[in-house]
């Protein structure tokens, strides 16, 4: 008999293996979970739907717990674009673990929160991610619209969650790790290009962004810093990248990096954590935007004592519980 091993083709440690066969082994990740029509811990209710069929984009909806009054008066609440984490090769919308960080998060916020199933690499190497992220906030943007057409193959959006509920005025974006480096690109493009219904983003959250650059920042390490594991996920999962490590996707205080003064929102809140090795890219980042000409509100919060994404890696502990009530008092 022939041996059913599957040779390796080439792998990105710890996340994925490559198969020659083209198959894709995931080696991180939290499960799966099905949407819940009322969360037993917070009440949330969430679902999921399709935005577009080719190319292939879908999102889980989460709604907070809304009294019979506000159900039938149609009671309008902040809008929350979610990007998540997972170095745009694992983890998902779908995931156990932005699950609960998102129940714990809308219900706090009181939001109505979209999070983006993007499609990720090996399969779909960047810009794929990014793009299928715009897609996904034109979407949004579209139910402000009622005669919003079906431009760029997204459709048209009617979900009564977003009509009934979402209050166009409070559009934020967000993202934690490589879901924050999407939310800066996506404000980026929302300074130099409109949102359909004439949307604006009030605001943005990055927590724990994953930035870098072939030049280390504060502790970052001079010896064989062009090796680290950012730079080489990086190279994985955005091969063709202009700039390479330098593109402005990733490094968005390099060289050649346009002004942050064109960040598309009003208001700005940079998170980061005292053990991550991407800790000092945030604070450079936050720097830069207050020297900046961006005329809109800047906030920082460091975190003691934690690591890369503690906040949905250790949900439940005192600092994740903190974090997650500030995340919520930012999208008030």
């Amino acid at each position: 008999m022939g041996s059913t091993t599957k040779e390796l083709d080439t792998e990105l440690l710890p996340f994925v293996r490559i198969y020659k066969d083209g198959s894709v082994e995931r080696l991180k990740g939290s499960p799966y979970v099905p949407p819940s029509p009322q969360d037993p811990e917070t009440g949330v209710s969430s679902k999921d739907i399709t935005i577009s069929h080719n190319p292939s984009i879908s999102a889980r909806l989460y709604l907070p717990k809304l009294d019979e009054t506000a159900q039938t008066q149609h009671q309008k609440l902040p809008i929350l674009v979610y990007y998540h984490g997972g170095g745009f090769c694992i983890e998902s919308a779908f995931s156990s673990d932005h699950q609960q960080f998102l129940n714990s998060l809308v219900a706090q916020a009181q939001v109505v929160a979209v999070s983006v199933e993007y499609r990720l690499a090996p399969e779909h190497r960047l810009p794929v991610a990014f793009e299928d992220s715009w897609a996904a906030l034109q979407w949004v943007a579209s139910a402000s619209d009622s005669n919003s057409t079906d431009d760029n193959n997204i459709g048209v959006n009617e979900e009564p969650w977003l009509v009934n509920h979402g209050d166009f005025k409070r559009v934020y974006v967000g993202g934690d790790s490589a879901g924050a480096t999407i939310a800066h690109n996506i404000v980026m493009r929302a300074g130099a290009e409109s949102l359909r219904g004439g949307v604006k983003i009030l605001g943005a959250f990055l927590t724990h962004p994953y930035f870098w650059g072939s030049e280390p920042v504060g502790s970052e390490p001079i010896e064989g810093h062009d090796k680290a594991l950012p730079q080489v996920v990086w190279n994985f999962t955005y091969e063709a990248a202009p700039g390479g490590i330098d593109s402005p996707c990733i490094n968005p205080t390099g060289p050649g990096a346009p002004s942050l003064a064109g960040l598309g929102c009003s208001r700005l809140l940079v998170t980061v954590a005292e053990k991550d090795e991407l800790r000092d890219r945030g604070v450079v980042y936050y720097d830069e935007v207050k020297k900046s000409k961006w005329e809109g509100e800047a906030e920082f919060v460091h975190v003691d004592g934690e690591d890369h994404a503690f906040h949905v890696l250790l949900f439940g502990s005192e600092n994740s519980k903190n974090l997650i009530k500030r995340l919520a008092s930012f999208l008030k």
